[in-house]
């Protein structure tokens, strides 16, 4: 599961404004210079100190973003580059990008030592 289909996954689970935040949440993070470690930890503190408006929707918005993490951010030592960079759906960036400062922030970003 990539990161894009995770958030719009989560998206569709419910129209509350806290659900749809953090939908919005994983789709801004691939353009901040936070790595996958700080968006778990801001993901969890999300989803946890948020009041998502009854416990089906929230247990739902778990089961994908755990889903996520597993096929993404708990295994991302053994991944690839290109495999790091599907999955957290940052091909368009790191393409476009335009010096080596630019790529070594999303090195960075995929915790790929450079």
């Amino acid at each position: 599961m990539t990161i894009d289909e995770t958030a719009s996954a989560i998206g569709r689970t419910s129209t509350d404004a806290v659900v749809q935040g953090l939908a919005r949440l994983l789709v801004e993070w691939k353009f901040n210079a936070d790595n996958v470690d700080e968006l778990r930890t801001q993901v969890e503190r999300y989803i946890r100190n948020s009041w998502i408006a009854d416990d089906s929707t929230h247990a739902a918005v778990y089961v994908l973003w755990s889903a996520f993490c597993k096929t993404a951010i708990d295994c991302i030592g053994g991944m690839s580059m290109n495999e790091r960079l599907f999955r957290l759906g940052l091909f368009e960036r790191f393409d476009n990008a335009s010096s080596p400062l630019a790529r070594e922030e999303i090195y960075a970003k995929v915790l790929a030592a450079q």
